[in-house]
């Protein structure tokens, strides 16, 4: 007996491109079309009615990304792989497709064959990307990384509220005895905490010191 065939749910708002396609995948036999939806809501409740295998997936939908709707999609059909159609070429659309979960990117311009191909994929748990966008993955990753890399430490956080108050004035322009003046300490304690300051900083000079005051304040 030949394998049964994979059960496809196809989620796209415009009308004649979803109908064409459909048509298209009724000419594969080993294709199954099992519904179609033009918005989110419908696609998640033909999902969990229909336990479809492979979900094609446009980017762009009434009130709602695809992207933004692949979470719910996987929830209501836990087996299904969602395989993005798209025509959004950006970087930042692949990366947060594949971070919701996507099996795969293609874009509208896949022939028949190469959708087919990447429905049977799908099928399986494996991904595939249309040409255009698998040079576009190390960058989409890298972006995703960037994006959740910490803020780098302000070094003027090791500073005690004294220095931090006196490499601002030295930021200002203000010599060690407009300083002492302003704070109201002696100007050699000044000298001291401007000593350590720097030390604490590993710079030698106040122009280094004000120098790094400015740009932590861009």
């Amino acid at each position: 007996m030949s394998a049964e065939p994979i059960r496809v749910l196809v989620v796209d708002d415009h009308t004649l491109f979803r109908r064409g396609l459909i048509a298209l995948l009724a000419t594969q036999a080993q294709l199954q079309v099992v519904g179609e939806a033009g918005d989110a809501g419908a696609a998640e409740r033909l999902a969990a009615e229909l336990r479809p295998q492979v979900i094609l997936l446009d980017n762009h939908l009434p009130g709602v990304t695809g992207v933004q709707a692949l979470p719910a999609l996987k929830a209501a059909a836990p087996g299904a792989q969602v395989l993005m159609l798209t025509m959004s070429e950006s970087e930042s659309d692949l990366g947060a497709a594949l971070r919701a979960g996507a099996c795969g990117y293609l874009l509208k311009t896949a022939d028949n064959q190469e959708l087919t191909q990447a429905i049977e994929r799908a099928a399986r748990g494996v991904s595939s990307f249309s040409a255009e966008m698998a040079g576009k993955l190390a960058t989409a990753f890298r972006h995703e990384a960037d994006a959740a890399a910490p803020p780098p430490p302000d070094p003027l956080g090791m500073l005690s509220p004294r220095e931090r108050e006196i490499v601002e004035l030295i930021a200002r322009g203000d010599s060690n005895k407009q300083i002492a003046r302003e704070l109201g300490i002696a100007e050699t304690t000044v000298k001291i905490h401007v000593q350590h300051l720097l030390r604490k900083l590993d710079l030698d000079s106040r122009v280094q010191a004000a120098v790094l005051v400015t740009q932590q304040r861009a």
